[in-house]
């Protein structure tokens, strides 16, 4: 494998590692409703856990309100089920054929374990990085020891990991403060 494959491949995980810690930031709320709280919520569907958002429709129709009205209305009770077994600690009220999801409003010290919180998975997010960086690294000691590729190719290419690394890094700071303030303001 040339260096820029391996440089590239490397870029390619570190960006999912960064998707990752996207997706599981959304899950944070602020001070307004967003389908992304719930959209992840396993319910009991013909006896397999399936996301919620495969099976219903979920909409924020006002900054403190989630309605969701699912495909197959007969989905309504195990829906409902899911969400009250949940770590969400909000209550859903079924009103005809969907379910209405009041949120309510974050206290300060919420706030505050919210954030603590996000920046966990933001140093997680780093630690896989650093691994991602560590292995392409021994990816490119060993095709210089295999006579693969130059002293001088492999010193070259560990500088563009290490840059892309820095970048990633980067990104995921700017990524957590963003989410932090959106927490703290909302």
């Amino acid at each position: 494998m040339a260096t820029q494959a391996v440089v590239s491949e490397t870029k390619s995980k570190m960006q999912k590692a960064l998707d990752v810690l996207q997706d599981e930031l959304k899950a944070f709320r602020g001070g307004r409703a967003t389908p992304a709280l719930v959209e992840h919520v396993r319910v009991e569907y013909y006896g397999s856990p399936t996301p919620l958002k495969s099976l219903a429709t979920i909409s924020a129709p006002e900054a403190d309100m989630l309605v969701i009205k699912p495909f197959d209305p007969a989905s309504l009770k195990e829906i409902e089920k899911a969400i009250k077994s949940s770590d969400l600690s909000i209550a859903p009220v079924i009103e005809g054929k969907f379910i209405r999801l009041n949120i309510p409003p974050l206290s300060g010290e919420r706030r505050k374990q919210l954030v603590q919180q996000a920046k966990q998975s933001g140093e997680q997010a780093k630690v896989s990085i650093r691994n991602i960086r560590r292995d392409a690294n021994k990816a490119l000691d060993k095709q210089e020891k295999d006579g693969e590729i130059t002293e001088d190719d492999r010193d070259l290419a560990k500088k563009q990991v290490d840059d892309t690394t820095k970048e990633f890094t980067d990104k995921i700071d700017g990524t957590v403060t963003h989410k932090s303030d959106e927490i703290v303001k909302d």
